[in-house]
């Protein structure tokens, strides 16, 4: 209303028809009206003959009516929770921006060895954006995890969500004899039952899943979002010295099922193995490695005995460099050391994305 009566008020110069003699009355009618940057018109009507007029709100006022609004949006603030084993990588994402803040969590044990476990200032995440940096490395430190990832949506957060960079469980997806237990779909079960928090479903983050169908273990009562680290490498390869004589192989076909779509514009190389009880023979199953700068791409490596393998395959069929890109590197008992040394004159790198 106090807009109306300040546009109301630029009528003065029909002063002189209001003081005019031979006007016995008038009334003043508004014709119509959306808000404060709309068109409206004003009718004034004298005797038997009306003076229309029609006043056009300012572009300027409404273009700088919205500019300040979208001026004091606040920015939207994340509340990030993390673990032990994640602190480094969340204190790296947090120095990268404004927009995160750091929480932390009390990590205890009684002293049976179960958690005792606290969220500090737990009263000052109510309606903030929570997430959780997750790492589930081992069986020991799942469960104290997921104690505390039940436990923050439902301190009346207004969303909350998971990240949870490599689901361990991935490689035991499948049942091929009676008995065999699929421990992928019970991890997607109990992550599938988090507490809902007010903004609704907790949304679960993870990068490279090792087998597509995994992403149907989940309910309907949890939004996974499934990505990928694989734009990571094509990034950096664009920009090598080299990039016009790189090659991709993939150590077989579910590698490259996985990520040929990807990494279409570069030659591809598809490796078949096949394991005689502890020894893996890799074979070229197509492609051409001669004079190439090879990088071998997959999701998940145990011990790297698969890409000893391909670097020998590759090294024996004419390839002038060879690389490896994995999301998940797991190198259990220091495996990792034997990417350290030539193997067999072939320079033989190994990037890892997380």
């Amino acid at each position: 209303m106090a807009a109306i009566s300040a546009q109301l008020a630029s009528f003065k110069s029909f002063s002189s028809l209001l003081n005019d003699k031979k006007c016995s009355r008038f009334w003043c009618q508004i014709k119509s009206f959306e808000n404060q940057h709309s068109n409206w018109s004003v009718e004034f009507l004298s005797g038997k003959e009306s003076v229309h007029l029609i006043r056009n709100s300012s572009p300027s006022i409404s273009m700088a009516a919205s500019v300040a609004g979208s001026a004091v949006k606040p920015a939207k603030k994340v509340c990030l929770f993390y673990c032990s084993e994640t602190e480094v990588l969340a204190k790296r994402i947090a120095a990268d921006s404004d927009a995160i803040e750091l929480r932390s969590i009390n990590w205890r044990t009684f002293e049976d060895g179960f958690p005792n476990l606290f969220i500090p200032n737990a009263h000052g995440i109510r309606g903030q954006n929570v997430a959780f940096l997750a790492s589930f490395s081992s069986p020991a430190v799942i469960f104290e995890q997921l104690s505390v990832i039940y436990a923050l949506p439902k301190l009346f957060v207004s969303s909350f969500t998971l990240v949870l960079p490599f689901f361990p469980t991935g490689t035991s997806e499948r049942m091929e004899d009676e008995g065999d237990v699929a421990t992928a779909f019970t991890l997607a079960r109990i992550l599938s039952h988090i507490p809902t928090s007010r903004g609704g479903p907790t949304s679960l983050v993870t990068f490279d899943i090792h087998a597509l169908q995994e992403r149907f273990y989940f309910g309907d009562t949890i939004l996974p979002c499934f990505e990928s680290g694989i734009p990571l490498l094509k990034n950096r390869l664009q920009k090598l010295p080299d990039s016009d004589k790189i090659s991709i192989a993939f150590p077989d076909d579910g590698a490259w099922k996985r990520f040929h779509k990807q990494l279409q514009h570069f030659p591809t190389i598809v490796c078949n193995k096949v394991r005689i009880g502890d020894q893996r023979i890799v074979r070229i199953k197509e492609g051409d490695a001669t004079g190439r700068h090879v990088v071998i791409v997959d999701d998940l490596v145990q011990s790297g005995g698969t890409l000893i393998e391909c670097q020998k395959v590759l090294a024996a069929n004419g390839a002038t460099k060879i690389s490896a890109y994995v999301t998940h590197g797991i190198f259990p008992k220091s495996s990792w050391q034997r990417f350290e040394h030539d193997n067999g004159g072939i320079a033989c790198t190994f990037t890892i994305a997380f």
